[in-house]
């Protein structure tokens, strides 16, 4: 299973105003794969944070927790919202233990910006940005009942965290190869830094290649804090490898991947958020232009997602192609709407018509309604206004490498479909190019998913519009294969840029990597065609199929399993087994030796290696611990050199393909009514034993984490009612949101 959160439209990119603006076995199970994701919502890391200090009154009241650590991002916050956003969860206890019931209130804070707020049961949470570095907020407790004066209260110290991830979060270079990296601080007015430091990792625990600049920091009143730093690759690389840019404010901290290569690639996804020249191509930032949260005559919010690709009509009229929650505004726009590039989040949320830096490119003709039962895909098109876009439909970096290790925009292929696209595989390979991540590469993980997906009615995720369950859905994975903003990127085939898919949501598992979930691309069109009604019928615009280069920043889901620790049961278990386990070595049987290692489906759990050569028969389980089949030759097992996970996965055998797409299709809908944590159901591949096909379970970590207990249950039912299939734990979070990005 993977723990994500809820899934939610990988929303569009958002942002504040500025404060200026107010395996074949005989044993017939599938692996079950049980993704934990984290909210569905990218989350933004944290900045620097305060303590929280309990300050009783009258002694009557012991307010909790005493010590903590949050900023305006709550970082260090013990709780989740409903929504899956964290809160501070703050308790009142009697002397005696017993839990008043108490009124909550908070005071105190930022001048300008407040103290935040607190609900009814005690959950607090921050302003979204400080005019200070520091600043106190007094939380009180009133006793509501016969004795009001009774009460207690705490001090929250606050400060300011990152606004967003650094700007590039990822990027390719070459030898030399040289990048400026932007953090963002919720803060106007204050002389708090950002420090940089390279790593090898993403949790900075080995040492990073190439160097650093000297930062230089801007504060203002009237706009947030940025620190910049320039990156500068080494001069010599020997292979392809990833560094990290770490960014940090006391105790917290964001980093960027650079993708080092030999091949003297340069990619910067920063080219893909401002304002192009007329005839631009796609893969760029773009929106409604009225897609704004307004308080009163201030704009508080703004959304931007990615204008995707371009489709014609049988009568050659071209429409430019994204999601419905980029273009019509999750059902709330109106026909008509102008579609701006770049989008308002790069453009201070300030729209068309109201000032300079956007350019309307189409006008919204049509959506499928996320409401309708009839629809399963978040899909939208806007008719092309004269001379704006590339009438080829030319897609940002899907080209070749140029003289200057940059990559020319291409269109997608569409000779060997005739504009239709082509249906996803497992393991595919496939890229997209995205407002946000730019080009990156990942492989199709799952297909035939069936996953529920929360949308809003504001930027700012505060106002639920409607859940709804799609089927027939697929799922790519990669390390920063899409983030917020990304929204209505096409996902293209890297071995001909055929349009596979449009991605919509995302989220990320424990182990960092990126879970994007895409409408299959024919789906799309044969949904907008039958809604057009009198045989108008869709393609994509394009031209000959092409390769597309492969910007992957890895998958880390392998190597996070095998590197997560045992519990001394888990070790005892696992080392029984592996007595009873040597009774199969047998190399005229193809088994040449068995080993204790770690499952890569099940996070955790121990596992018995069984080295193979050929199609040797293996028990899916000894001793009830699970069986990790390794291809391997006798030398390689003599030696030791023998790997202990599996590594690239080649695609299902058609049959077993077809036996998971059918239990899948038995359980899915039941797994998801009775377990609340579920919230998406698929097919993929077995990590443990490549022959053999898993489900996929995207698991709601939030929900899972509240209720531990029933949690534990719902696995076990769920591998019970998959009576024909292998479990496949991961990890994933909230719920998956609409990818496009929202300040």
């Amino acid at each position: 299973m993977q723990q994500l959160g809820r899934s939610r439209p990988s929303r569009r990119a958002r942002v504040s105003s500025s404060p200026a603006q107010g395996e074949l076995r005989p044993n017939p199970l599938l692996r079950f794969a049980l993704l934990l994701a984290a909210p569905a919502i990218i989350a933004i890391a944290g900045c620097s944070a305060g303590t929280v200090s309990a300050n009783p009154s009258n002694g009557s009241f012991t307010i909790s927790p005493g010590t903590g650590a949050i900023d305006t991002n709550c970082t260090g916050c013990n709780a989740v919202d409903r929504h899956g956003s964290p809160v501070l969860q703050m308790a009142a206890r009697t002397g005696l233990g017993s839990a008043p019931a108490v009124t909550w209130s908070v005071a105190g804070g930022d001048p300008a910006a407040g103290a935040g707020s607190i609900d009814a049961a005690g959950r607090y949470t921050p302003p979204t940005y400080l005019t200070r570095d520091v600043v106190q907020v007094q939380v009180t407790a009133a006793a509501v009942g016969a004795n009001p004066s009774l009460g207690g209260g705490a001090t929250i110290t606050l400060r300011p965290g990152f606004l967003q991830p650094l700007t590039p979060e990822n990027v390719a270079l070459g030898p030399m190869g040289t990048v400026t990296l932007t953090g963002r601080l919720a803060e106007a007015g204050g002389r708090v830094e950002i420090h940089f430091a390279l790593a090898g990792s993403a949790d900075g625990s080995t040492a990073g290649s190439g160097s650093l600049s000297t930062p230089v920091c801007q504060h203002s009143e009237q706009a947030f804090t940025t620190c910049s730093v320039t990156y500068t690759a080494p001069a010599t690389l020997a292979a392809t490898g990833a560094t990290f840019v770490v960014a940090m404010v006391g105790g917290s901290k964001t980093e960027a991947e650079i993708l080092l290569n030999s091949a003297g690639v340069n990619s910067n996804p920063t080219g893909h958020q401002g304002g192009l020249a007329a005839m631009m191509p796609l893969g760029t930032s773009g929106g409604n232009n009225h897609d704004f949260d307004a308080h009163g005559n201030t704009i508080a919010d703004c959304c931007s997602g990615t204008l995707g690709a371009l489709v014609q009509d049988n009568a050659g009229r071209q429409y430019l192609l994204s999601n419905n929650h980029v273009l019509a505004r999750s059902d709330h726009a109106t026909v008509g709407d102008a579609i701006v590039q770049p989008g308002l989040i790069d453009n201070n949320c300030t729209p068309s018509g109201d000032g300079p830096g956007t350019v309307p490119v189409a006008a919204l003709t049509t959506w499928l309604p996320l409401r309708s039962s009839a629809t399963n895909a978040d899909a939208a098109i806007a008719l092309v206004g004269s001379r704006t876009l590339d009438a080829n439909g030319s897609i940002l970096e899907l080209g070749g490498r140029q003289a200057d290790g940059t990559l020319a925009a291409a269109p997608p292929g569409v000779s060997s479909t005739g504009g239709k696209g082509e249906a996803p595989a497992l393991q595919m390979t496939v890229a997209k190019s995205g407002r946000t991540t730019g080009l990156t590469c990942g492989a199709v993980s799952a297909v035939d998913l069936d996953v529920s997906v929360d949308y809003y009615r504001d930027c700012a995720e505060t106002k639920p519009y409607y859940t709804k369950v799609y089927t027939n859905q697929l799922a790519v994975s990669g390390d920063r294969f899409s983030d917020a903003g990304d929204s209505g990127a096409l996902i293209v085939d890297t071995a001909n840029a055929e349009p596979v898919g449009l991605f919509f949501a995302g989220g990320t598992d424990a182990a960092g990597v990126v879970e994007s979930i895409a409408n299959s691309a024919g789906d799309v069109l044969n949904e907008l065609s039958a809604q057009a009604g009198n045989d108008v019928t869709y393609t994509f615009a394009g031209a000959a199929d092409h390769g597309v280069s492969c910007l992957n920043y890895g998958d880390s889901t392998i190597s996070a399993a095998q590197g997560a620790a045992f519990s001394n049961a888990e070790i005892a278990r696992g080392q029984q087994a592996l007595a009873d386990a040597r009774a199969l070595v047998d190399a005229s049987a193809g088994i040449l030796g068995v080993a204790m290692g770690k499952s890569s489906d099940r996070v955790g759990e121990a596992a018995l290696i069984v080295y193979v050569s050929g199609h040797a028969s293996v028990p899916q389980t000894i001793d009830g611990v699970r069986t990790m089949v390794i291809p391997a030759n006798a030398d390689q097992v003599a030696a030791g050199t023998a790997s202990t996970a599996n590594g690239l996965l080649a695609g299902l055998a058609p049959a077993e393909l077809r036996r998971v797409m059918d239990v899948k299709d038995r359980v899915a809908r039941t797994l998801m009514r009775e377990n609340p944590a579920y919230f998406g159901v698929g097919v993929g591949q077995s990590l443990d034993d490549p022959r053999e096909g898993a489900l996929v379970i995207y698991v709601d970590r939030h929900l899972a984490e509240r209720d531990r207990g029933r949690a534990g249950a719902v696995y076990r039912d769920g591998t019970a009612a998959c009576d024909a299939v292998v479990c496949e734990h991961g990890a994933r979070g909230a719920a998956l949101r609409a990818a496009s990005d929202c300040r």
